[in-house]
């Protein structure tokens, strides 16, 4: 076994290979770029080396800085984890050639899967179902429409070395073709270094489910079941749950043979994916391979027992894989829910800043993945990923109810976040059923997300409770001495009146009890009002409630289950007085394009005196390495352009102004 290894990476995934590299004994270096430097997965190793830069490109895509720093401290084997350089034969050559291990297939099997038009013609050799399509790379917009004209629209526009999401689009007509083969493979050359993209069919409303495999160097292959993926936006999953409410046992089944066949077509010997896409009549097709570990990987960890990295390292040193296919057992259920630095409210554009507040959620079947902590900075310079939150139960509806309530109990300040997203996504009809596709986020969340108020006895519930913890700060306040009301009262303001009063509370004991009149009805709430805390978790009216609380101004912000309220403190004359003081209006924009996001203005497709149309691409600016174009929405003239190529734009600045 090693003694030492490097993990060429960074965040969450970093620190989770640190762990299990810790767990077996083994010496853990973490990597660091000047932007890491104070990360969490530095504070974890054994010992960190410095990569000189900021981006992506000048530090963990450098695959000459990664040898050098793997021989700079002696790591016999280097862990690539997932993105960055963990699906390229060079790097695995590249070590090799240093006499370094790859903790990762063989760069044989790297070079067949990665890249997705070979990876095709592999699994027709194979004899898996595969997806109909063109398998050579498309150059031009002519030859292209012409492969879509014969398999038929919609098609899908794919890097043939891509993954995670990245470089893909789908186009429903000829029209669309030109813009989306540019954007396409400039997506692909700034993600992969390969610019080759390649055309297949398009399945509307399918299901992404995909089968872990493991394999060791001495031909025994196993799988592992599967996972549902099908919860995505823009190609990037967002909830995963394993296993799947889908399948039936002879699906399963099929699905995992050809999975295992195709991975031994290949002399897979590592950790590894097969992603399939399944219709509504369970017919599947293969999708890609992904030659390395998967950032969904924790819910197969969860309900078959098997440390996949560990797995991975002991197949890497030469080990024999101790499992066979009959110890494979999927007991229970599991979901991870990718919480990201986004905003939801503009159609879940990335969003940067420092973690002013960050408090993870705990209980039982609760896990967390991370490489953040209070404090961290989430930067312009990678993806955008806060925590993945995982949870377990006996049963999907235990795993979900742990979810919902872990995702109600995260806290997170200091920057725009999907959190309220993945609670409405979590608490939704279709996902409670299981009734999803791949389609469900873009057809019910089109715009984005807001988070809705509540209604009825939800806003009771929440009025309650912020009345009860009003009084109870009010008390510890005044040290127990009477203190004046109309300071009891809560309002609701300016959408409603509905006043909460707190008639009765006992904050001598735990539980806390408080009894409120909201309006003519009583609600008692039960749990800790201790002020310091941002969360109640108790009972109101006998009904359990996890609620996040935060003081903000006069009054609090509560949210639960995707339900989102702001009510404030005031007596009912402060009210009425606030009720009418005329509404404030906004300022006017509309003759502004402005940049929805931090990050790179890629090329700026206007100049002054230029008319536009409706639809018209006006700029396209870069962000954690996805291309944004922005588009006219209506007819205008440009009277100034702000900004240039090259220029690192902030979030609202304005880049062009219309006369």
């Amino acid at each position: 076994m090693f003694k030492s290894i490097l993990i060429a990476n960074r965040g969450e995934i970093s620190c989770r290979i640190i762990r299990s590299a810790q767990k077996m004994g083994i010496k853990a270096y973490a990597l660091y770029s000047d932007a890491d430097e104070e990360s969490l997965a530095v504070r974890l190793a054994d010992d960190a080396v410095r990569l000189p830069g900021m981006t992506a490109a000048e530090t963990y895509l450098d695959i000459g800085k990664v040898v050098a720093a793997a021989k700079s401290v002696g790591a016999e084997a280097v862990a690539p984890g997932y993105g960055f350089l963990s699906e390229r034969t060079e790097f695995a050559e590249a070590l090799k050639a240093a006499g370094i291990v790859f903790i990762g297939p063989n760069p044989l099997a790297i070079a067949a899967m990665g890249d997705k038009i070979e990876s095709k013609k592999r699994a027709r050799a194979a004899q898996v179902s595969t997806v109909p399509g063109f398998l050579g790379a498309m150059d031009n917009e002519a030859e292209a429409i012409k492969v879509a004209k014969e398999i038929g629209y919609p098609v899908i526009l794919k890097a043939s070395a891509g993954g995670g999401g990245k470089g893909m689009r789908v186009i429903r007509s000829d029209g669309e073709m030109k813009e989306a083969l540019r954007a396409t493979k400039a997506e692909a050359r700034s993600s992969f270094g390969d610019d080759r993209v390649f055309l297949e069919k398009y399945i509307d409303h399918p299901r992404h489910i995909e089968i872990q495999v493991l394999g060791d160097k001495h031909g025994h292959i196993i799988h592992l079941g599967e996972r549902e993926c099908s919860l995505q936006r823009r190609h990037q999953k967002v909830i995963e749950e394993a296993p799947s409410p889908f399948l039936d046992a002879k699906t399963r089944e099929a699905m995992g043979s050809q999975a295992v066949a195709l991975a031994r077509e290949v002399g897979y010997d590592s950790a590894g994916t097969v992603e399939f896409i399944v219709d509504q009549d369970k017919n599947f097709y293969f999708l890609e391979m992904n030659t390395r570990l998967q950032v969904e990987h924790p819910v197969t960890e969860m309900v078959t027992g098997v440390d996949l990295v560990e797995q991975m390292i002991r197949i890497a040193a030469g080990e024999k894989l101790k499992l066979k296919q009959s110890d494979i057992k999927m007991t229970g259920w599991s979901m991870e829910a990718r919480v990201y630095a986004e905003d939801p409210a503009r159609n879940f554009l990335p969003a940067i800043g420092r973690l002013t507040r960050y408090r993870q959620p705990q209980g039982e079947g609760i896990r967390i993945d991370t490489g953040v902590f209070e404090g961290s900075e989430i930067s312009v310079y990678y993806d955008p990923m806060i925590a993945k939150l995982i949870s377990y139960g006996e049963s999907r509806e235990v795993a979900r109810n742990r979810l919902s309530q872990a995702l109600d109990e995260f806290d997170i300040k200091g920057l725009n976040h999907n959190l309220d997203f993945l609670s409405s996504l979590t608490n939704h009809k279709k996902f409670i059923s299981g009734d999803i596709s791949t389609h469900l986020i873009a057809e019910d969340y089109p715009e984005g997300f807001v988070a809705a108020p509540p209604m009825g006895e939800g806003l009771d519930s929440l009025l309650a409770i912020a009345a009860a913890r009003h009084h109870a700060a009010a008390l510890r306040d005044s040290k127990g001495r009477r203190y004046s009301p109309p300071s009891d009262w809560v309002v609701y303001n300016p959408v409603s009146t509905v006043t909460a009063h707190v008639v009765a509370i006992d904050l001598a004991q735990q539980p806390h009890r408080a009894t409120v009149m909201v309006d003519s009805r009583k609600i008692e709430v039960v749990g800790s009002l201790d002020p310091a805390l941002n969360s109640f978790s108790g009972q109101v009216n006998g009904l359990v409630v996890t609620v996040l609380l935060r003081k903000q101004g006069r009054g609090f912000r509560l949210s639960r289950a995707s339900h989102a309220v702001t009510v404030s403190v005031l007596s009912p004359l402060a009210a009425e007085l606030s009720a009418r003081m005329p509404a404030k209006i906004p300022p006017d924009h509309s003759k502004e394009v402005r940049s929805p996001m931090p990050g790179l203005l890629v090329a700026v497709m206007v100049k002054p005196g230029d008319e536009v149309k409706e639809g018209d691409s006006l700029a396209i600016i870069e962000a954690m390495k996805m291309e944004n174009i922005l588009k006219a929405e209506k007819v205008a003239k440009v009277k100034k352009v702000n900004a240039q190529k090259g220029d690192s734009l902030a979030v609202d600045q304005v880049i062009i102004e219309f006369a």
